[in-house]
């Protein structure tokens, strides 16, 4: 494919995962090590629902399955890579296409495991909502601010 802007959005899942506390679980990528981090995502299959896609890329790349679902939100989160990524990443897409799930986990730490089949991770922290923003690549910045304002708009105990 020539243009590149034609290239289509991957569909995609996202977890905003939630400890006892309300912070939320991100982790720094092996593939971007600077003080960028994000919080789990990743494709979806064929056949697969998105709430099974989300719990599996959850578990593919943080070892977690104590998790309970607070909510599914509602419409779509889109992102487009920057130039310099496109074609490179996965090869066929320009950006990626998300549905979001809140989710609570109800496991203990030491069941986090980012050192897993395939790795993404490099390591692993617990921030506030708040900073979503300011851990967030440049072309995820947008989406970040949205699932910031969806957890100040939910009263989490």
């Amino acid at each position: 494919m020539n243009n590149k802007n034609n290239l289509p959005l991957r569909i995609g899942v996202g977890i905003i995962l939630l400890n006892s506390n309300n912070q939320v679980f991100v982790g720094k990528r092996i593939d971007n090590p600077k003080n960028f981090w994000q919080m789990p995502q990743g494709g979806v299959n064929q056949n697969e629902n998105f709430l099974e896609a989300a719990k599996r890329e959850l578990e593919e790349e943080t070892g977690i399955k104590s998790v309970k679902l607070i909510k599914e939100l509602s419409g779509w989160f889109e992102y487009n890579l920057p130039k310099n990524l496109l074609g490179i990443w996965k090869g066929k897409y320009k950006g990626q296409k998300q549905k979001w799930f809140i989710m609570k986990f109800t496991g203990k730490n030491n069941e986090i495991k980012i050192k897993t089949k395939n790795p993404e991770f490099l390591s692993w922290k617990w921030i506030e909502p708040s900073e979503l923003p300011n851990i967030a690549v440049s072309f995820k910045l947008n989406i970040y601010k949205k699932l910031k304002q969806e957890l100040n708009s939910l009263s989490l105990n």
